[in-house]
């Protein structure tokens, strides 16, 4: 019997990441979306790509949660999109009513299911998803190391000129531009990247990382990314569906681990069948510890809005 993963949300996201888990025979896939007729539609395109590209998952689409119970992974992306004229706040309240009413649906169909968080404000919503559903932490993860580290190894390859499978790189802290890349912690292959480019040169891939997500967004003007989001999500997916057991930067729930208490903060974690099976608490630089710091601190913000509001 194959593994389940739902995908709420049928946007780019959630459609990119449902072709891609696809693509790799993962799981069968239900793609669930409010939008009448939307995620049948794209599900349907996608079960009709099997015979061309080779899978032979199934691929089905839902405007309700029926077809998804006993989901073994649910991918959350579903959410608004911030427009012109909305605050910071005014995104966060309303994306916590549909990370709020999703979750309360997944538990309902899928009581043992692990959840992968891609909505924004990611660490927010992660904290929404944990406290409604009241599954243990080690099943509610949130996607956005993965995503950023992508996007420092990619800017450090092109501009060494190297393959990106040779660069490792370590993002830790919330997404956002108070993100911590830790540099000290990157290499190619094995070479510490302070030997192989000047810290001018650093400080800049550094601050593009950061503003890797508006840089985008400023190209599209009525989007965001979603190609990297999404199989950032399916790496994280397909660790814990095999049992691979990697060490990937995931948003994951902290009670003291660096000094942080009841927030989720990206850190490196172990991903397997159990979902987060290890949080690795790496020791900081002073100046490292101070940024992560100021970055737990943005997100504490984030939760004295919403808190309220869970009780």
């Amino acid at each position: 019997m194959r593994n389940k993963v739902t995908v709420v949300g049928g946007g780019n996201v959630g459609a990119s990441c449902a072709l891609t888990l696809a693509f790799k025979e993962i799981a069968d896939i239900v793609l669930v979306d409010v939008i009448e007729g939307v995620p049948m539609g794209k599900a349907l395109d996608m079960l009709q790509t099997g015979p061309i590209e080779g899978y032979d998952v199934r691929v089905t689409g839902a405007n309700d949660y029926g077809p998804t119970a006993n989901s073994d992974v649910v991918v959350i992306t579903a959410g608004l999109a911030r427009k012109p004229g909305m605050s910071r706040d005014d995104l966060l309240l309303a994306n916590y009513e549909v990370v709020k009413s999703v979750t309360e649906q997944v538990v309902k169909h899928s009581p043992n299911a692990i959840l992968v968080l891609v909505t924004n404000p990611l660490d927010a919503m992660c904290w929404v998803a944990y406290k409604v559903s009241k599954f243990a932490k080690n099943r509610v993860i949130g996607m956005a190391g993965v995503l950023d580290s992508a996007r420092f190894r990619t800017f450090i390859a092109a501009e060494l000129n190297v393959s990106v499978e040779n660069v490792t790189a370590v993002v830790m802290g919330g997404h956002g531009d108070t993100m911590v890349p830790v540099v000290r912690l990157s290499s190619v292959s094995g070479i510490p990247l302070t030997e192989l480019m000047p810290q001018d040169t650093l400080d800049q891939i550094v601050e593009r990382t950061r503003n890797g997500g508006a840089e985008i967004v400023k190209y599209l003007k009525s989007g965001s990314a979603y190609y990297a989001p999404a199989a950032a999500a399916v790496e994280m997916v397909e660790s814990i569906l095999k049992d691979k057991k990697k060490v990937l930067p995931c948003a994951a729930y902290l009670e003291g681990e660096y000094g942080i208490h009841g927030l989720f903060v990206g850190v490196p974690v172990k991903l397997g069948r159990g979902g987060i099976e290890k949080i690795y608490e790496i020791r900081l630089e002073e100046s490292e510890k101070a940024m992560l710091n100021k970055s737990a601190a943005s997100v504490q913000e984030l939760i004295d809005v919403i808190k309220p509001k869970i009780g």
